[in-house]
């Protein structure tokens, strides 16, 4: 495994993906973040570098994986001009896994080009637990020779991946992906809010919902932390706040109405207003539940 493999954004998902390809052979060189003592103690725990530059990293390294928290910070690693992953960047290889839009994908594989390097969009589908296991679901955008040269990588990261095509179209996907989990995740808080307000078991509840048409994914991750008010975070409410945004745009740009991503998007968006925002999703249910979250009001 000759590739040096850094990291750039080491919170939850960053840190644990590191570490799952540390112990699975990789030699990890450097890895950053913007709050400097997760890095240092990430570095130290991994017996690697932690450079005060973007810069640095790219020194260190022949592939580097990306996981910022937004379009924002991703224009800011990969800037044309100061300091940036870009400098020095000739024959690396980029592996951006944040959930950002597909227009910020594009834009940054064609800087990595001018600057005669690769990018590659590697979207996630997973959370935490499946980062640091290495059971990932990933779906890939950009060029096919630079996904197949990085395949050893990301096998490594996902127990399921899909190429989905030309850059731009993996964070099209998982947009949709996301989009209709927040719409989930928003009708068991509601339907589980009701079933609370009408003295139901809620044990039962989600037992009856779990063989029936209200059975989904989210009933299985979410249902029981919803019941017992467990918002331990693994996504949190402003990202899903801000992922139901890009798909929203999306929605905008293909002239369609999406009115149930919309009313979702305002009831994530409230949760940040309400200083929930860093609760996991399954926090949603705070405002639907009886007798919990009281909102704020204007003096």
């Amino acid at each position: 495994m000759a590739e040096r493999i850094a990291f750039v954004g080491v919170g939850r998902m960053g840190s644990n993906m590191a570490r799952r390809l540390k112990e699975t052979g990789f030699e990890i060189t450097a890895v950053y973040d913007s709050h400097r003592p997760i890095a240092e103690a990430l570095a130290k725990e991994l017996g690697c570098s932690a450079p005060t530059t973007l810069a640095g990293v790219t020194a260190l390294a022949d592939v580097i994986v990306t996981v910022v928290t937004d379009d924002k910070a991703m224009v800011r690693i990969f800037a044309p001009k100061g300091d940036s992953l870009l400098v020095g960047a000739k024959g690396r290889v980029f592996i951006n896994c944040a959930t950002v839009s597909p227009k910020t994908h594009v834009d940054v594989e064609k800087l990595a080009k001018k600057a005669k390097a690769a990018s590659l969009e590697a979207c996630m589908a997973s959370s935490i637990t499946q980062a640091r296991q290495g059971t990932l679901y990933l779906m890939l955008g950009g060029d096919e020779a630079i996904y197949n040269q990085v395949k050893p990588v990301l096998e490594k990261l996902s127990n399921s991946m899909r190429y989905v095509g030309k850059s731009g179209q993996a964070a099209r996907v998982k947009a949709l992906v996301n989009m209709v989990m927040n719409i989930n995740t928003a009708g068991l808080a509601e339907g589980l809010g009701l079933g609370q307000g009408l003295k139901l078991d809620l044990t039962m509840l989600r037992e009856i919902f779990s063989q029936t048409g209200a059975n989904s994914r989210v009933l299985v991750t979410d249902g029981e932390d919803m019941q017992n008010r467990d918002h331990s975070c693994f996504f949190s409410a402003s990202h899903a706040a801000k992922d139901s945004g890009i798909a929203l745009k999306l929605g905008q740009e293909a002239g369609l109405t999406l009115p149930l991503a919309a009313a979702t998007k305002k009831q994530y968006d409230r949760m940040v207003k309400e200083g929930l925002g860093e609760l996991d999703k399954s926090g949603i249910a705070e405002l639907t539940f009886k007798g919990r979250h009281k909102s704020k009001k204007k003096k």
